[in-house]
This record gives structure tokens, sequence and C-alpha cells, in this order.
């Protein structure tokens, strides 16, 4: 996609020197870090969640017309309203908004609508365990050269640890599915009140469906949550293989 082509652009101007660093959106990186860059860093990560704008869902007539641009919101959307006409759409958040005069709805990442200041623009915000939300959706990412040790080392002053353990997660997820920011995966990693994480996911075969979801909890030590993720990852493939029929939904394992 797009989004994908110009974070390739960014990364090559670091690598050739016309760059020292490069903040992402980290939802538009692949899961497998370029060779020869490192993700420096992750500041404090913003809202994960997708948000509606134009008009609540339940408030949508039958038929309405909703963009997306992820096949990910698309196949959850249509999971929970079959009879919606969802349109892909592509751009900045900018455009995206303009669509609304030929379009009832559109959904985008609440984060983006924070950072322009227009959350008064959201009609609703889905919880994540309505809308799974893409991999690393709200946190931003910051890429260096791997030998940079100067640039990494300013950049770690911004790193914010409890932001990376669950980006690192979710990208260790999508990197077991294939590393594609442009699947029909979500996942959402989040500490419990016991101080675990728990790591929620969702795929599906194909842009149609159906969807399948799972969960699970971990320990919040780097190694044991990638590992975690991993198995999830691995369950959700297996679960799609065999999916079949209308939308499969299950939590928890």
């Amino acid at each position: 996609g797009g989004k994908g082509v110009f974070a390739k652009e960014v990364q090559l101007a670091i690598l050739d020197g016309r760059a020292d660093l490069a903040v992402h959106s980290a939802k538009d990186l692949t899961a497998v870090t370029v060779d020869g860059l490192s993700l420096a860093s992750v500041p404090e990560r913003g809202d994960p969640r997708d948000a509606l704008v134009g008009a609540r869902l339940e408030d949508l007539p039958e038929g309405a017309i909703v963009g997306t641009g992820s096949a990910r919101r698309r196949v959850q959307l249509a999971a929970m309203r079959p009879d919606l006409d969802i349109r892909g759409i592509r751009g900045n958040i900018a455009t995206r908004l303009s669509l609304l005069d030929s379009m009832d709805a559109v959904v985008v990442a609440h984060a983006a609508l924070e950072r322009l200041e227009l959350v008064d623009r959201a009609a609703q915000v889905f919880d994540v365990d309505e809308m799974v939300p893409q991999v690393a959706q709200g946190a931003l990412a910051i890429e260096c050269r791997a030998d940079d040790s100067a640039t990494a080392e300013i950049l770690a002053a911004v790193e914010h640890a409890p932001s990376r353990l669950r980006v690192d997660a979710e990208r260790a997820f999508l990197a077991r599915l294939g590393g594609s920011c442009d699947l029909p995966a979500g996942a959402h990693a989040e500490f419990t009140a016991e101080g675990t994480v728990r790591l929620l996911g969702t795929l599906a075969p194909d842009a149609a469906g159906p969807v399948v979801r799972r969960s699970v909890e971990s320990a919040a030590v780097p190694s044991r949550l990638v590992a975690a993720a991993e198995n999830l990852a691995d369950d959700l493939l297996a679960a799609t293989r065999d999916a079949s029929g209308p939308t499969r939904e299950a939590a928890g394992r």
C-alpha cells in the first residue's frame, strides 16, 4: 500500500545518510525491522482504538456507505453490520474526512484525530474488544541506523518501556503471521491489574471473513510475552484454516 511505500522511502534516506532518524506511525511498519536499521525508540503510546466519524454504528441506516482503507477494519465492521456498504479509501486524515460529503461515515485511528486536535469529530470510539486495533496503532516508532550509537543514545531519552513492551509483543504477533501491515489482522496488548499482559488477537482468512479472535495472558517479561504472541498467532492461523460458515469469534483460551 501507499503507506508502506512511503515508509520505505524514508528508511532509504536513513540508510544512505540523507537522514539520521525517521519518526513513523508504528502501525505502518512491517513487523520485521529492515536490515541496517534499528527501532531505537518507542515513545509513550497514544490511544490505540479506532474511531467512527460521521455517525455512531448503531445510528447508520441499512446499506449506509462507510469508508476504510483497512482490510482489518473492513472485516470487523462487516461482522458487526453485514448490511453496510463498505468502500475502500486512501489518503491522509484530511482527505478521508472530506469523503464524508459522499459517505455516511469513515473509520480512522483515534490517535490521528487526537494529534490533529480533531477528537470532537469522532461520533464513536470502538472498544478494543469491539474492533481489535491494528498492531502498534497509536504508537510512534523512531528508527535510526543500526550502527549509529550516538543517535540511538539520544533517542533513548524518549523511550517508554511499557509502550515498547506492548508494541514489541504486537509486532511479534504480526511477524509470525507474515509481517505485513495490510493483513486482515489486529492485536492489542494491555497491562492487567495484576501486572501481567493480556494480548488480544484477531485474524480472518481474507477480507471477506470470517473473523476469529483469541486472547492470551503472559508475564510482563519480553521473552515470555513474545513467545505468547507467537503462540497466539499460530493458534489463529490454525483456527482460520478451519473456520467456515458464519462469523466465528472465540475469546480466551
